[in-house]
């Protein structure tokens, strides 16, 4: 399987099955809502349910049993290791493959945190919760996508630390099996358990990214691996065109419950891809798995490496102690720092000012239908910017293109920050500024976990990415809570201020501290 086999592959297929016959368990009690819309709320669970949660944990507990190998989570490893012919490489068709399969991991994953902007209206009818549309509700909608975010947030971490444990490949499965039992959402009739629900969805949602970024860094080519990831980060506009695509296709039919559901085939469509899913070669050399390393290479044309030629392969000590404390210690200290206020200057303006956009231009004048012909607009508009960020960083430089996006979306921001409640009367330049904080914090996020999967070394690489896209997720905890306390969405150009901020410190501690992914190489030298 992907040159590499499954610590248990018996428990882990049991718990695979057992979690999926524990979805199907819920279905009875969702199809017999049909008569009412599917309309579930107060109603007591039945026994197929009960018995179906219970094989979802069991699954779960055996499932990661099935993926961890014995002692990998007390083991050290024993070196770092550099792999020459592998930085040799040239794509392969198993390139390609891993690109195509690693572009709809990106997409299943992705649409888990999406799905709640369209679920949220119709959760809040049914469960009598308080939103725009209905001021009298008791809780606030708003504690949804906070669950959603904190999760991610956890998760972030938390796979971080256990793709660099038990690897990356395990790491991403147990991602698929979690999106699989979190499904269950779609026919939880209490909204405290859709609530427990989406902080385990968050958790693997905020995972599988950067163990995804972290295997490519560690397998594709160097001299392609920068612009292929920045690519593949883009994959996030094609998850929001499938959330939204499926919101308007079965919602009005199926009710937003369907959101959830999909998560079940989805997620046993990427578990049926694992085959494909290969290990970091890198990764299985610092564990001692030297036989399972040289298939993986053999397959991604490090044949050279595979002859187990004594000087191609060069192990280091790894000096450094502790989890993620590492990262912010000598010689990681500035780098990290860098990495982390850029992170968060993305997610304040991701679930800041894109969270309250759209209520904003209705408040700027413009009627619904008009504020989204205008997102939809302005986000076509920018969407070559994809195209020109991966291109930047794959043949200029990776640092210049995060300090000349950055840059824009900031210089964007504070002009909307001071004329946007003006810019009503000006769609042509409102739809450009709009272009910059939508698209352009896209390819932004899309080049910060690319660069933070090739500025760290092999042992902590995990742990690099996964602190990336953890602390741009607490800028979204931090606004939503904000929503949660009951605060009204603040003016276009108050949410633009908020962003463009961040991201002149974010440009700052780039310049200062950020460092240039070695060309042709898998590792970056990282001085103090």
């Amino acid at each position: 399987m992907g040159g590499v086999a499954l610590a248990r592959p018996l428990y882990f297929w049991l718990g695979f099955l057992a979690t999926v016959a524990g979805v199907v368990l819920h279905l009875p009690m969702y199809l017999h809502g049909a008569d009412m819309h599917y309309h579930l709320a107060g109603m007591p669970m039945d026994t197929p349910m009960a018995v179906g949660m219970a094989l979802i944990v069991a699954g779960l507990l055996v499932t990661a049993y099935g993926l961890v190998p014995p002692g990998a989570l007390t083991a050290r490893p024993a070196a770092e290791v550099r792999v020459r012919a592998l930085d040799d490489a040239r794509m392969r068709p198993a390139h390609i493959g891993l690109i195509v399969v690693m572009s709809v991991a990106v997409v299943i994953d992705a649409m888990k945190p999406i799905t709640l902007g369209f679920v949220a209206p119709g959760m809040a009818k049914e469960y009598g919760l308080k939103s725009a549309l209905n001021p009298a509700g008791d809780l606030p909608v708003a504690l949804l996508p906070l669950a959603g975010l904190t999760g991610t947030v956890l998760g972030s971490l938390l796979w971080g630390w256990m793709g660099d444990k038990i690897g990356r490949k395990p790491s991403i499965l147990f991602a698929g099996v979690l999106f699989i039992g979190t499904a269950i959402c779609g026919a939880m009739p209490d909204f405290g358990w859709n609530l427990a629900m989406c902080v385990a969805m968050g958790l693997g949602a905020g995972g599988m990214l950067p163990i995804t970024f972290s295997l490519l860094a560690e397998t594709i080519p160097p001299r392609h691996k920068g612009w292929v990831m920045v690519l593949i980060g883009g994959n996030l506009a094609v998850a929001y065109l499938a959330a939204s695509w499926l919101s308007a296709s079965l919602a009005p039919t199926y009710s937003w419950r369907i959101l959830w559901l999909v998560g079940m085939p989805t997620g046993v469509f990427l578990i049926l891809l694992n085959r494909f899913i290969p290990e970091s070669p890198r990764f299985l050399l610092a564990h001692g798995r030297d036989e399972e390393a040289r298939a993986i290479m053999a397959r991604y044309g490090a044949a050279a490496t595979a002859q187990a030629r004594e000087e191609e392969v060069e192990r280091v000590e790894d000096d450094h102690g502790g989890g993620y404390s590492r990262l912010f210690r000598p010689p990681f200290t500035g780098l990290t720092v860098a990495v982390v206020v850029l992170g968060l200057s993305i997610g304040l303006v991701t679930y800041g000012f894109q969270l309250w956009i759209p209520s904003n231009l209705q408040r700027l004048g413009l009627d619904q239908q008009t504020a989204d012909r205008a997102l939809r607009d302005s986000t076509l508009l920018g969407l070559p910017l994809i195209l020109v960020s991966a291109a930047m960083y794959g043949l200029w430089s990776a640092k210049k293109t995060i300090v000349v996006l950055t840059a824009l979306v900031g210089a964007a921001l504070a002009v909307l920050s001071f004329a946007g409640e003006t810019l009503a009367q000006d769609r042509t330049w409102l739809y450009l500024l709009l272009a910059g904080p939508i698209v352009g914090t896209a390819a932004i996020a899309a080049v910060l976990a690319a660069y933070s999967s090739e500025i760290y070394p092999t042992r902590v690489r995990s742990r690099g990415s996964g602190l990336s896209a953890g602390v741009g997720k607490l800028g979204g905890v931090a606004v939503t809570a904000v929503l949660v306390a009951g605060a009204t969405a603040p003016s276009i150009g108050a949410t633009a201020l908020l962003g463009a901020v961040p991201l002149v410190l974010a440009v700052v501690a780039v310049l200062a501290f950020g460092v240039e992914p070695a060309k042709g190489s898998a590792e970056t030298p990282v001085t103090a």
